[in-house]
């Protein structure tokens, strides 16, 4: 389980302009959530679009949705910052 830091939020609004409450309400839901299911992932990837501003394209989705089905996914979650 990952411990994280007032400094880690800092760093994430920093760059999402995505508060921390906000980063804890989707962490909350995400725990809930069926990580292997596309459908699940395509909805999670397009609401953190949404959050961030920032648009993503369906090569990039894909991408993303493979590395979360194979678990090739970081667990050092500092490589992402």
């Amino acid at each position: 389980m990952f411990k994280f830091t007032d400094n880690f939020f800092n760093n994430v609004e920093k760059k999402t302009k995505v508060d921390k409450n906000t980063i804890l309400d989707l962490a909350q839901k995400l725990q809930k959530t069926d990580l292997k299911n596309e459908g699940t992932l395509r909805e999670i990837i397009q609401e953190l679009g949404k959050m961030t501003g920032r648009e993503v394209s369906r090569e990039n989705e894909n991408k993303i949705i493979e590395a979360v089905v194979n678990d090739k996914v970081p667990r050092d979650i500092d490589k992402f910052f």
